[in-house]
């Protein structure tokens, strides 16, 4: 399938973030850069060629299987997170709350780009989106410590506006400030 129709649409890298390990938490933290290999970003908690099946595969797999990993990034937008934000009413929702590895800013909706849709960044790092992340109660438990009576409304809140999840396709370095091109899928309904 070709990829036929790159949008003019620029965006660009505000943050990068990790976590070596994912028995410390959820929350990431900010680094200046981030070194993207096949099995995902160099030193992050969610990179490896394989995962295990968990809940979100439950209904094909049991629990514990392994399967490729397509879920090496964690991207959310300034924009998305600021909206989530004025919906939950609190001042802001930094992206190491979310477990984001990369916040971006200037596209548009997001987390609605199609499954598929290639990321290249200016350097020629490229990922490819997999799926919509689900918002899901880490993120609130999170919030709801930082501001008491306000992170159950995360899940609510936060569907559609959670971000993408991404796998690597073309090894390479982002930094903040990089710029990000999208080439979009051909597009079709399946109406069965």
């Amino acid at each position: 399938m070709a990829y036929v129709k790159e949008i003019s649409i620029i965006g660009r890298v505000e943050a990068c973030l990790l976590r070596p390990d994912r028995a410390t938490g959820l929350e990431k933290s900010p680094t200046g850069s981030l070194t993207l290999t096949f099995d995902g970003i160099e030193g992050d908690c969610h990179s490896g060629s394989t995962m295990l099946s968990d809940a979100r595969t439950m209904k094909q797999y049991p629990r514990g299987i392994a399967l490729k990993n397509r879920r090496q990034v964690s991207i959310v937008s300034v924009e998305e997170m600021a909206e989530i934000a004025e919906k939950l009413d609190i001042p802001t929702l930094p992206p190491e709350w979310v477990g984001a590895n990369l916040l971006v800013s200037g596209i548009p909706d997001l987390t609605l780009l199609p499954p598929s849709t290639r990321m290249m960044f200016s350097s020629g790092a490229t990922l490819i989106i997999d799926l919509e992340n689900q918002p899901c109660k880490y993120p609130a438990e999170i919030i709801e410590k930082r501001h008491p009576g306000h992170g159950s409304a995360f899940v609510a809140m936060a569907k559609h506006k959670r971000g993408l999840v991404a796998w690597v396709e073309r090894e390479g370095n982002i930094a903040s400030g990089d710029t990000i091109r999208l080439f979009l899928p051909p597009q079709r309904l399946w109406n069965h």
